[in-house]
């Protein structure tokens, strides 16, 4: 039933029949407290806990210098192992199976722990400021909507502007090109960009965007407290860098690894952040995981790692430039004294490069089950263009170990060096009023704890309830004593962690800890126990000497996960590879009309990928002189487009960086349709042919299918935008807009190949009950 509200009730003024016989009132406006100082969170991309100066690195970074000097340094800080439940955890203060983050938003098993989309009833850090007066603002990788959703037809419940954001600006997904982002969305909306202006890079760019938010705030409220929340893409991979950047590395990392990990690793200890008598553990030696001496590698892979190496640290110099300028603009505001900055990283190191490293990082950055022998992982490319726009790099594991000085393993392990990473926090004001004593901690504390000690330093309480919605108890707790005094005791006593199978235990310095082999059992044989106290490297392996202790911590381990979503966990069976069945709709035959934007990445996918498919080009007409591209889909990384130029008709095919080009001959005035057919065959490979008006021109050969991340940029009609297929093509016409008139572009996606995840699923279940 229905009902009518009285528009006068509660009105605490006088209502009469005209104005002068009435009292006026006014609701109260919402403002933060006083005083309520201006939150920015900085949140760096699978950087290890060595990178930045203040946690001992070599790469200059001033800016973190002086914000560490002026604040507090967490040295034992913990994170999740992977993006996604890292960012949900900090934005919530919930364990991120609780909020539907057991994995990467790239997933939808149909399960509660991998839902994907933060509840009502868990209101995000934002949300809870923005209550409380706050502006509100978010820059750069969100990676809490699943890529089936960060389309323009979907319902955005889960984009930051729903999330409490008065704005944003970035990149959905998780991760981008830093030359050429694919789908750039600013607040609610993907931007249709044909081409990005010269020298743009977007680390710069995402720092331009969050000083436009904060002057423009001050250009309109003097006194209205903001949360920023600058969530950099860098350092993960694809790493690229501006040339000035890397000119100011080169050399730097002759030497090694081996040496740069026994370099950071003494200024660690002597800077205080781990106690004298802290062991620094042998290389990675784990089969998949190992790191081969530096002094055993040829001439030619050194000075090739070298260059990955180089890059990677012109990024996080990058990034220090860029905060650089942000506190500087705040102190030109006169608001650095009292702004809270945090700075830290969503988890450790990555080793996902592979022992030699890539040039080629979508062919190397996917998961199959069958790649054929003849996969190619590295693409052999011109030194020079390694960290440029043209190559989408990715350095050797080595390098993620030494990222992760002093600890073992990397990132998407629940070892340290997955999940310890740098903490820095400055507020120059809570110095002063005794809310924060400069100087180390080394106190445990984890990432569900940054929303709660970030809403107690800003004075707003959460509450137990939302707009009439009862809210989900957090799970983490409040730091602010930590910070104002170093000899209080840790506000985090324990934590579960899982993350792809690999599990620990945290309690009161001991860890109990797994590092989990797909397909074999998840049983209290695999469990390793340390106490941290003694050893943070994780060296000494205690369960044989405490088997009460590893009963003891698995049991609540055990506990922890039923409480809190983390069941069922991966296995063989492919689960994390399945979608909703609603993306069945994604593989129907598709029109695109000229002027249509740019397709989302996935959505572009879905069209072509692991399966057979036609792309039918229909011309109104084609005349002498039109030219220019009829179709794209892809990026330097990997892609494929028509083009016409000179009156004669190119195939241009991106084998994750390798060109392949067709001249599949002229045009006759009045073509009206073009057709290119993709069949999958064996062996992730795909064989091209085309017709024009129905007459066969020859594409010589058969190429890898474009898989995993593969295209990462999304279709376009009638253009190839930002980062081009064919950069040849790019440097002489840039995004060569077709000029004549192109009627439409039909997809049509074909079966499933035999290499598709359902066709050698069916086959392995096949193979299964013949055997039985």
């Amino acid at each position: 039933m229905t009902t009518r509200r009285d528009p006068y009730e509660d009105f605490p003024g006088h209502i009469a029949r005209t104005f002068a016989a009435s009292e006026p009132a006014w609701p109260a406006r919402r403002t933060a407290p006083a005083g309520a100082p201006n939150i920015v969170v900085v949140l760096v991309d699978d950087m290890g806990y060595s990178d930045i100066g203040p946690f001992g690195s070599e790469i200059p970074t001033p800016t973190l210098d002086d914000l560490a000097d002026q604040g507090v340094r967490l040295s034992n800080y913990h994170t999740m192992p992977l993006c996604s439940p890292a960012r949900a955890a900090l934005l919530t203060g919930l364990n991120p199976h609780r909020v539907g983050y057991a994995h990467v938003a790239n997933s939808d098993p149909g399960f509660p722990g991998y839902g994907m989309t933060i509840a009502e009833d868990i209101p995000t850090l934002a949300e809870l400021l923005h209550d409380q007066g706050y502006a509100t603002y978010a820059v750069g990788k969100w990676h809490l909507v699943r890529d089936s959703a960060s389309n323009a037809a979907d319902d955005r419940a889960n984009w930051p502007l729903q999330k409490g954001f008065d704005r944003y600006y970035g990149v959905l997904e998780g991760l981008t090109s830093l030359f050429h982002p694919h789908q750039l969305v600013r607040d609610n909306s993907p931007l249709d960009i044909d081409e990005l202006p010269e020298g743009y890079y977007y680390t710069d760019d995402l720092t331009d965007q969050a000083l436009s938010m904060i002057k423009g705030l001050r250009a309109h409220d003097p006194d209205k407290p903001f949360f920023l929340y600058l969530a950099h893409n860098a350092v993960h991979g694809p790493l690229q860098a501006k040339e000035e950047d890397i000119a100011r590395h080169r050399g730097r990392y002759d030497e090694g690894w081996d040496a740069l990990r026994d370099q950071r690793f003494a200024a660690q200890i002597a800077a205080g952040l781990f106690p004298p008598g802290t062991a620094l553990p042998d290389r990675n030696s784990e089969a998949g995981l190992d790191v081969p001496a530096w002094d055993s590698l040829t001439a030619d892979e050194q000075r090739r790692y070298a260059r990955y190496m180089e890059v990677y640290a012109a990024m996080v110099d990058n990034i220090d430039q860029n905060l650089g300028r942000l506190t500087a603009t705040l102190e030109a505001l006169g608001e650095l004294d009292n702004t809270v900055i945090v700075f830290t990283s969503d988890n450790g190191g990555t080793g996902e490069g592979g022992a030699e490293g890539t040039r080629s990082y979508f062919s190397r950055f996917v998961h199959h089950p069958r790649l054929p022998g003849d996969w190619e992982p590295d693409v052999d490319r011109d030194p020079d263009l390694i960290g440029g726009p043209r190559s989408l790099v990715h350095y050797p594991r080595g390098w993620g170990m030494a990222s992760n000085t002093p600890f073992r393993l990397y990132k998407g392990h629940t070892y340290a060096g997955g999940v310890r990473v740098p903490f820095v926090l400055s507020w120059p004001r809570g110095v002063r009023d005794g809310r924060l004593a400069r100087g180390l901690r080394t106190q445990y504390q984890y990432v569900t704890d940054i929303t709660p000690t970030l809403l107690e330093l800003a004075g707003t309480p959460r509450p137990d309830e939302r707009r009439g919605v009862p809210l989900q108890e957090v799970d983490g707790a409040s730091f602010a004593p930590v910070l104002a005094d170093p000899a209080a005791g840790s506000t985090h006593p324990e934590q579960y962690c899982e993350m792809t199978g690999n599990r620990s235990y945290y309690r009161d310095g001991h860890k109990l800890v797994t590092l989990h082999r797909p397909g074999t059992p998840y049983d209290d044989a695999e469990w390793a126990l340390y106490d941290l106290r003694t050893d943070p490297t994780e060296i000494h392996d205690l369960a044989g000497q405490r088997p009460d202790l590893v009963k003891e911590l698995a049991a609540a381990w055990e506990e922890a996960a039923w409480r809190n979503g983390v069941f069922p966990l991966p296995d063989g069976s492919g689960a994390l590879a399945h979608r909703h069945p609603a993306d069945e709709r994604y593989t129907r035959e598709l029109r695109l009309l000229p002027g249509t934007p740019e397709l989302e990445r996935y959505r572009s996918s879905r069209l072509i990928a692991f399966r057979s498919f036609e792309i039918a080009v229909r011309l109104e007409s084609y005349a002498d002189g039109d030219q220019g591209v009829l179709v794209s889909h892809g990026d330097q990384g990997g892609g494929y487009s028509l083009y016409v130029e000179d009156g004669r008709l190119y195939f241009a095919y991106n084998e994750y960086g390798r060109l392949h080009e067709t001249d599949a001959g002229p045009l006759p005035p009045g073509t009206r349709d073009i057709l290119l057919t993709a069949t999958a065959e064996e062996g992730l490979r795909w064989r091209f042919s085309l017709t024009v008006d129905g007459a066969e021109r020859p594409v010589p050969g058969s190429v890898h299918q474009l898989i995993g991340m593969a295209p990462f940029q999304g279709i376009s009609v009638g253009i190839d935008r930002k980062s081009p297929v064919s950069w040849p093509l790019h440097e002489r016409h840039r995004a060569f807009r077709y000029d004549g008139r192109l009627h439409s572009v039909t997809y049509r996606p074909g079966a499933p190949g035999p290499d598709a995840p359902e066709t050698v699923a069916k086959t392995l279940r096949e193979a299964a009950a013949a055997f039985e």
